[in-house]
């Protein structure tokens, strides 16, 4: 049975996560094959690659630290190099950490913005070089923060945000050379430990969706096929809110 990316060749940063993780195993079902990047999660990452090779797929592990604008054109192109091209890459790597505005430095804002938004910048500007001239998909993981942020995430709501518009620019200007570029939203997403490790958050959440549970990280990885896939050429510029119905609750 064919696959929606039977042919592609996908580099998903940030594989070693549960999101990553999703994303990852979603493109292989589909018959990409996957450069799984990390950072500092070998193990986790090695053991989907595995496990996509075991299935009749092909993955490879990259390493790279893209806070470093050298270190993602190398990934890029090591990936591109591996899979003979490149037709799609999600940017998916990031982090969430929480501070009190108040109490933030400059040190913890740059943090994330390095880790959530110049990373995003660098790797998609090398990718959509390297898809020239066949062309291709880039996704960011943006976040439903980036329109309804909480508190304690100011430098993590802005970074999204961010994200969002990087995209819709990137979108005007690299969709004459065929490269389409998207955002997926995610809500809430289950992870291991969560629900004890946020009791309240958990269930106000479940509360508040229509559909009545946290998101999956394969609902995740659903999203970004979808926007890899060619029932989504004329797609580009859009943001794909994956957060079960929260955003469609009024207010107030």
């Amino acid at each position: 049975m064919s696959g929606l990316l039977d042919g592609q060749v996908a580099l998903v940063t940030g594989a070693g996560g549960g999101i990553g993780q999703g994303i990852a195993a979603r493109f292989a079902e589909e018959g990409a094959a996957v450069a799984l990047h990390c950072r500092t999660a070998r193990e986790a990452a090695d053991r989907l690659a595995g496990r996509i090779r075991e299935a009749g797929g092909r993955a490879v592990v990259l390493t790279a630290d893209l806070t470093d604008e050298d270190a993602c054109g190398r990934l890029v192109a090591e990936a591109a190099a591996w899979g003979g091209g490149l037709t799609a890459l999600v940017n998916n790597a990031g982090v969430q950490p929480t501070r009190d505005l108040a109490a933030m430095t400059a040190a913890d804002w740059r943090a994330v913005v390095d880790a959530n938004l110049s990373g995003v910048f660098a790797c998609t500007r090398a990718a959509a070089e390297a898809m020239r001239p066949a062309g291709g998909s880039v996704t960011h993981i943006a976040s439903v923060e980036a329109a309804r942020p909480a508190p304690l995430h100011a430098h993590y709501g802005a970074s999204k945000a961010a994200v969002v518009a990087h995209a819709r620019t990137a979108a005007q200007e690299y969709g004459p050379h065929g490269v389409r570029v998207n955002t997926v939203s995610p809500g809430l997403i289950h992870r291991e430990g969560l629900a004890q490790a946020w009791p309240d958050g958990v269930a106000r959440w479940r509360a508040a969706t229509p559909l009545g549970r946290l998101g999956r990280p394969r609902d995740v990885g659903d999203a970004c096929v979808f926007l890899a896939s060619a029932l989504a050429s004329w797609i580009t510029g859009h943001d794909l809110v994956v957060d079960g119905g929260v955003s469609a609750r009024p207010g107030w």
